[in-house]
């Protein structure tokens, strides 16, 4: 599987591709940033993270695209900036038709690390690690983005298995819904 991981934000939104399976060694085909410049206008920024999303896409043709779910912060600033960058690569992945997962930054830090809680520096040394790296991917933005396709790629298998048993017990719960073939009931007198 071939994920493209996005780490969503206006001045730097971080990209990264990840190939492999659950359970085998996990191998990093790109990773990068896409910038913006915060004294230009939220149009073009946006059109700039489209075409640099695009990029990604067409360089390294990912089968899934894997985005940080935004989360409600403090600062409503960066979190409808984050929002918005979010909106523009999952609006990319679409028109292709790839499939566009969510993860929470919770999520990938536990995926990642084994702590929902790990810091910005423990995500960046288990990237290194995990992908076999020399040194972790700079800035925070390029590694969190490699983590979120880690994380995607990992809980895929479990994630599909939740959703097929869901379907089954679905299809169970309406086919046994179902109305019988309706036979009058006679009264019988006493």
């Amino acid at each position: 599987m071939r994920v493209l991981g996005v780490d969503p934000g206006l001045t730097r939104c971080g990209v990264g591709v990840v190939e492999g399976v659950a359970g085998r060694p996990l191998t990093m085909l790109g990773v990068g940033v896409v910038r913006t410049p915060a004294d230009v206008d939220l149009g073009s920024r946006l059109v700039a993270i489209e075409q640099g999303v695009e990029a990604w896409l067409d360089e390294h043709r990912p089968e899934l695209v894997a985005v940080e779910r935004v989360f409600s912060q403090h600062n409503v600033r960066t979190v409808m900036g984050t929002a918005q960058a979010s909106a523009v690569a999952m609006l990319c992945a679409a028109r292709r038709g790839i499939p566009v997962a969510l993860h929470t930054p919770s999520e990938v830090k536990a995926a990642v690390t084994g702590s929902g809680r790990a810091d910005k520096a423990q995500v960046g040394a288990m990237v290194t690690r995990l992908l076999r790296l020399d040194a972790p991917p700079k800035p925070a933005d390029a590694a969190d983005a490699l983590a979120l396709a880690i994380c995607h790629i990992w809980r895929a298998p479990a994630v599909n298995r939740l959703q097929q048993a869901h379907a089954r017990a679905q299809a169970a719960a309406k086919a046994s819904a179902r109305p019988t073939s309706h036979v009058p009931v006679r009264k019988v007198p006493r």
